[in-house]
């Protein structure tokens, strides 16, 4: 852009959608001032990072897009502006090496993301974008005008363009507290009710012994379904109050779904994944003379600790007894989740500003000049890098969204 007056844009939200934007629109030739609440930019970004930074999945288009489920249709055109090999390329040019783990996914070769926010706001800044910290944003005025309180008090900024890239409302402690709900509600914004995704569930309730001996502790491996819907082997941890971990996020939004439509959610835990059921049936029903049968499970199968504990929290003691229902359930457990936890326990939320009040360049059609990206649009993925790629890539979207607004407003 030529103009001797830069065209602004006004950025709400220091993650990484935000950042994004916020890199496009800089490389641009346009003003960039972006705004958060907390202290410094990238708060959950570097806490997920804690466990080595999961850029992104190397799995091929098709699985990797299969992810977002119903939203798929929604998310394509997004993720061929910034996909996982674009995304690894983007973190190349910060000088950010990255490799590919035995579970497909990508991480920066020093597993950390502290030196990636660091070369990534070193160029932000370079590009002449401006960062205004422990900053809220508070709506509009009656004139337009965004509205903030910053540590001086309230004050008002115009933009010629707007970029929301406020999150969702997990972790509120990082900035993400879902206030932009009501704002965005009260403008005609349609929205969907914001809801605990890639999140832990609870039980009707684990006995007292049960829980204060196993909270905290895997349960591995193991594999866990949800009817004809879900099948898949990993791992998860027992909780004081449930079930939680990267199995159980995985199929979080069915269990979330059925809970919704039945009052709770019945999933089968297979306890001896690498055994088939014929051979795990023998093997309980050979003889064991005078040892108990958890002797006898502990000796032929391995199932001791955690498992065993399972089986009896589970099982009834005639139920524990009957050899064939034991071995069934040895394969086929039964649980019985009642509830997600509270919303903001969870790694992301789903709902959100609907794609439908979005045009394709994901600016509001009730709000003309105001575009929204990551995690506060109406989407969900799995952890694996999924949540990731798709927040940058809608930030990058936004951010050439907002470059096109401006040359043709």
């Amino acid at each position: 852009m030529s103009s001797a007056v830069k065209p602004s844009v006004v950025i709400v939200g220091g993650g990484p959608a935000g950042l994004m934007a916020a890199e496009v629109l800089a490389q641009a030739g346009v003003q960039v001032d972006l705004y958060d609440t907390m202290p410094s930019v990238g708060r959950k970004f570097l806490l997920a990072g804690k466990g080595g930074l999961n850029l992104t999945h190397s799995e091929d288009a098709a699985p990797f897009l299969s992810r977002f489920g119903a939203r798929a249709p929604q998310i394509e055109p997004l993720l061929r502006q910034l996909d996982g090999p674009g995304l690894r390329d983007w973190a190349a040019g910060l000088g950010i090496e990255t490799f590919v783990g035995t579970s497909g996914r990508v991480f920066p070769k020093d597993l950390k993301a502290a030196p990636l926010l660091r070369a990534w706001l070193h160029r932000l800044r370079e590009s002449g974008v401006r960062f205004h910290m422990r900053t809220r944003w508070l709506g509009w005025n009656e004139a337009g005008a965004l509205r903030f309180q910053g540590p001086d008090g309230e004050f008002t900024r115009t933009a010629n363009a707007t970029v929301l890239a406020l999150g969702g409302a997990s972790w509120p402690h990082l900035g993400s507290d879902g206030a932009w709900v009501e704002r965005l509600g009260a403008k005609g914004v349609e929205l969907a009710p914001l809801q605990a995704a890639n999140c832990g569930f609870d039980v009707a309730g684990w006995t007292p012994h049960f829980a204060e001996r196993f909270a905290g502790l895997p349960v591995k491996p193991v594999a866990l379904k949800v009817g004809d819907a879900f099948s898949r082997k990993g791992e998860f941890v027992i909780t004081a109050t449930g079930i939680e971990g990267s199995l159980v996020y995985a199929a979080s939004h069915l269990i979330r779904e059925e809970i919704a439509r039945k009052g709770e959610c019945r999933i089968e835990l297979d306890l001896l994944p690498d055994r088939a059921a014929e051979f795990v049936t023998a093997e309980v029903r050979r003889g064991r003379g005078s040892r108990s049968m958890s002797t006898h499970l502990k000796s032929r199968l391995h199932i001791e600790g955690l498992k065993a504990g399972l089986l009896h929290e589970i099982l009834s003691k005639d139920e524990y007894q009957d050899t064939a229902v034991l071995a069934r359930s040895l394969k086929a457990l039964p649980l019985t989740l009642v509830r997600p936890r509270p919303v903001a326990e969870a790694i992301s939320t789903a709902g959100g500003v609907r794609f439908e009040a979005l045009n394709p360049q994901l600016m509001l059609t009730a709000l003309p000049g105001v575009f929204c990206a990551g995690e506060m649009l109406d989407w969900e993925a799995p952890t694996g890098g999924y949540l990731l790629t798709a927040s940058m890539a809608s930030g990058r979207a936004c951010g050439f969204g907002a470059r096109d607004w401006l040359l043709t407003a």
